[in-house]
């Protein structure tokens, strides 16, 4: 009877091809590099902890302050979306028509809600709220003032959309005077843009920090391994060979990096939770910090991983290529 166990005798469909097993062996070398790293990580743990929060604080600084800035800009935006414009009609528009104007105004897309102030609301309203109620008494039933719209702006209006649709109301023959302060939109979004590309310059400035960082510290582990090179050299190892443990260094030091920094931006978020929940209290909002999405933790470690991956890459290019067996 025929070993149908050995290889040969296999069907040659089911045997392997020459890229599976260049891939399999890949990926086996390519997984034990990346456990074997870690494990010098691990043997060096006070030494690990020091990189990867240095590394950590510089990712925080940035990506807490992107973090509150969009916190800013979410408020910002419930601010806008709180927004009215005010239409004044002329005196001698009925109820009737105001009503009829605002039903008008309904459809466009650009407004959420109009609502109607007639002239004799808006008289009561003055009588109650001036302090002249006795001496508007002397008028009797003569009503000066005109009946007026609100307009709740939708939800992500500009300031040129919002001038639009204010030159369009004031085309309106039935409207006397519409208002409404762009002033301090505009204000708000150049301050926010402004903080917006500081955060992105320090953010730049700090990544060149961890390169730095994550440089110097692998460039140390190539120097003390600088013996053990050399032998690898003779015995024909590639530089891609001998590099690809220097750059799963620096890619745990960035993974660990960034979990240090989503540590930092939580707890740091979670102390100023009740401070900003008192603050927005006392101006009659329930506005409260939002915390750090999923998608943002991602961010932080792909560019962490990408960071220790970079300065791995330029910090053993370089010294490398200096190592020659004598």
């Amino acid at each position: 009877m025929r070993d149908v166990s050995a290889g040969s005798d296999l069907p040659r469909s089911r045997r392997p091809s020459w890229v599976e097993k260049r891939l399999t062996g890949w990926a086996l070398w390519h997984s034990q590099c990346l456990v074997s790293t870690l494990g010098q990580l691990a043997n060096t743990p006070l030494n690990t902890l020091m990189i990867a929060a240095v590394i950590g604080i510089a990712l925080a600084l940035p990506a807490g302050l992107f973090v509150l800035l969009d916190n800013v800009q979410g408020l910002s935006r419930s601010w806008e979306s709180a927004a009215q414009i005010s239409v004044f009609l002329k005196p001698e528009v009925s109820d009737a028509a105001a009503a009829k104007l605002a039903k008008a105004l309904h459809a466009r897309p650009d407004l959420a809600q109009v609502r109607v102030i007639t002239r004799k609301q808006a008289f009561q309203e003055y009588r109650q709220l001036s302090g002249f109620k006795d001496a508007l008494a002397v008028l009797g039933d003569e009503n000066p003032l005109p009946a007026v719209l609100v307009l709740q702006l939708a939800q992500g209006q500009t300031a040129a959309g919002i001038e639009h649709l204010l030159a369009a109301l004031r085309q309106q023959p039935q409207v006397e005077i519409a208002q409404f302060d762009l002033d301090w939109m505009r204000r708000l979004h150049a301050i926010t843009e402004v903080i917006r590309r500081g955060v992105t310059i320090i953010g730049v400035l700090l990544g060149v920090g961890v390169l730095l960082i994550v440089g110097n510290t692998i460039r140390a582990s190539v120097e003390k391994r600088r013996e053990e090179i050399e032998v690898a050299k003779l015995l024909g190892a590639t530089n891609a060979f001998i590099r690809r443990p220097f750059l799963y260094t620096g890619l745990w030091y960035g993974l660990l990096g960034g979990i240090v920094a989503w540590l930092f931006v939580a707890i740091t978020l979670g102390l100023l939770q009740a401070p900003v929940r008192q603050l927005a209290a006392l101006y009659r909002s329930d506005f409260s910090l939002s915390i750090m999405s999923a998608d943002t933790l991602f961010t932080i470690w792909i560019v962490g991983a990408f960071l220790g991956v970079t300065g791995s890459w330029l910090a053993v290019g370089r010294h490398l290529a200096a190592i020659e067996p004598s």
